[in-house]
């Protein structure tokens, strides 16, 4: 097997699986229709293509929550833009300040590399589950060949923000430094194993006039990451990217 990692983060992301029409909730984390989505996209396959999806829909899906971000709520006004007719008032839910790591593992190796191409000249551009959600950077990590789903999530540093690294490990470190954290992982059963929960996020066709979802399973993990070297001490300035004159 073989797994391309994902890193997914920005200002606001937004993973809908279940909520419609007025009231458009998020899930906790990303689903595998969004980023089978994001990844189709890159590609430049088309809304209607479901063979073109089939591939990516088969692909063994699971993310890791690196900082799992706050839940916020916006609320949105749109007009008809033929009549100018008000729409109905909706409900937007957003994660602020979340990063993820997402897998996906096939044995097609090649598959996974022109994925990995994609991305990094992408047919049509990522967003985080909608369009007003753009990632804050570069969102392929690596191609792990010969590796497994878990492996791969193991294998990739904790992706957390700088100052949410600094908070955590000053909060979790009252008694000594720790050396690792423990992130949740939500993935794909192997086929050994039997699924604990069921989510309704498996795409089967992405058309606007017949779009699609299967159920599929969900196993809850968790993972030990170590910890790298100590964090540089906070700079509020480190936010404007300024560098130091030579003098």
């Amino acid at each position: 097997m073989s797994v391309l990692t994902l890193r997914l983060a920005g200002p606001l992301q937004s993973w809908g699986a279940t909520g419609r029409f007025v009231r458009r909730t998020t899930e906790s984390a990303p689903t595998k229709s969004g980023v089978v989505g994001l990844l189709a996209a890159a590609k430049g396959i088309q809304r209607d293509d479901t063979v073109g999806l089939a591939p990516l829909a088969a692909l063994r899906y699971g993310v890791r929550i690196d900082q799992p971000g706050t839940r916020i709520r916006d609320f949105h006004t749109a007009h008809h833009p033929v009549s100018g007719k008000a729409m109905p008032l909706s409900e937007r839910f957003y994660l602020a300040d979340a990063v993820f790591v997402a897998a996906v593992e096939t044995s097609d190796t090649q598959l996974l590399t022109t994925l990995q191409s994609a991305l990094r000249q992408p047919v049509y551009p990522a967003f985080l589950g909608r369009r007003s959600c753009p990632p804050a950077g570069p969102v392929d990590l690596h191609l792990h060949p010969e590796a497994t789903l878990e492996e791969a999530l193991h294998a990739e540093p904790w992706q957390a923000a700088p100052w949410y690294r600094r908070r955590h490990q000053h909060s979790s470190g009252r008694h000594g430094r720790p050396h690792s954290v423990t992130l949740t992982v939500l993935r794909e059963p192997r086929t050994d194993e039997a699924g604990a929960d069921t989510v309704p996020d498996q795409p089967v066709s992405f058309s606007p006039a017949h779009r699609r979802h299967h159920l599929r399973p969900v196993v809850s993990d968790s993972v030990q990451i170590p910890l790298a070297g100590p964090l540089p001490p906070h700079d509020p300035f480190d936010a404007l990217g300024l560098e130091e004159e030579s003098a």
